[in-house]
């Protein structure tokens, strides 16, 4: 397992238990319908990471990484929608900082990967 692997893993760990309380925090206010999708994309994340860790292939595992992107570009739109809708007036800077930072990461693994196999 290369360090930014590594690196990725541990982040998108801990953005799951992040969303996960975001999440809370938006059912004690009510919002049950975007805080559900947010959830399930934002906790898919590492799920996904986790998941290539054990690719059988190079190909299985710029699969498992390209879901794992897309899980994360997902997560920053509900980001986006909740932080410019004021559905929930709370503050979602440290949430979409952290969602772009793990975007950047994915991105760079997906097109290290990418370079190194034909696709």
């Amino acid at each position: 397992m290369s360090k930014s692997e590594n690196i990725i893993e541990q982040k998108s760990f801990n953005f799951a238990l992040e969303i996960i309380e975001l999440y809370k925090k938006l059912l004690e206010n009510k919002e049950y319908v975007i805080s559900k999708q947010l959830l399930k994309s934002g906790t898919s994340i590492g799920a996904n990471v986790k998941e290539a860790q054990a690719a059988q292939s190079k190909k299985d595992f710029l699969s498992k990484m390209s879901i794992a992107s897309k899980e994360a570009r997902e997560v920053e739109y509900w980001l986006l929608l909740l932080e410019k809708s004021k559905l929930v007036n709370l503050n979602y800077k440290k949430n979409l900082a952290n969602a772009k930072e793990i975007i950047k990461i994915i991105t760079a693994i997906v097109k290290t990967t990418s370079m190194k196999i034909k696709i």
